[in-house]
C-alpha cells in the first residue's frame, strides 16, 4: 500500500510507492499502470515545483505522458520525456535538501534504462520516495551517519 504524504504542506499529496511494486505492476498490467504512474509522477512533480515557485519541476504532466504514449511510437519523444522526467527528478532531490552524496544518479538510471527499463522505472520511484519522505520529515533513505571528528 502506498503511503500518501502533503506536498509543502498544501492539499496535494504524492505517494510513497514500492519501487519493486511499480515494475510488477507495469509488466502484470501490460504497461497500463506504467501509464498512469508516469502522469502521477509528473503531476506530483509539478506540483512541488508550483509550491516552490518554480517551474522547473514541470508544469503540464498530460505532456508528459503525451510523449510517452503515443509519442513513443516516434521514439525520440518518449526518451525526452524520460530524461527530463529523471532531470525533474534529480532537482526535486536538490530543492528539498536531501544530501548529494545520497541524490539520484544519472549513470546508474541511464544503464538500467537501456539494458531494463523496468527496473529503471523502480529505480526512479525510489529516488522520489527520498524527496517524498524528505518533506514529510522522515529520512530520505538510509544513508549512514558521519563517522564523528577525530
Amino acid at each position: 500500500m502506498a503511503e500518501e504524504v502533503q506536498i509543502s504542506g498544501g492539499p496535494e499529496t504524492a505517494k510513497i510507492r514500492g519501487p519493486v511494486a511499480v515494475p510488477l505492476l507495469i509488466l502484470i498490467t501490460l504497461g497500463i499502470y506504467g501509464l498512469v504512474w508516469w502522469y502521477k509522477i509528473n503531476k506530483e512533480l509539478a506540483e512541488l515545483g508550483a509550491k516552490h515557485g518554480t517551474e522547473e519541476l514541470g508544469t503540464n504532466p498530460t505532456l508528459s505522458l503525451l510523449a510517452l504514449f503515443p509519442g513513443g511510437i516516434l521514439i525520440i519523444p518518449a526518451i525526452w520525456t524520460t530524461v527530463t522526467t529523471y532531470q525533474r527528478s534529480k532537482r526535486a532531490q536538490q530543492l528539498v535538501g536531501v544530501p548529494e552524496n545520497n541524490q539520484a544518479n544519472p549513470w546508474l538510471y541511464g544503464v538500467f534504462y537501456v539494458i531494463i527499463s523496468l527496473v529503471a522505472y523502480g529505480y526512479l520511484q525510489a529516488e522520489l520516495n527520498k524527496v517524498w519522505r524528505t518533506i514529510s520529515g522522515g529520512p530520505a533513505a538510509a544513508v549512514p551517519p558521519a563517522p564523528p571528528a577525530v
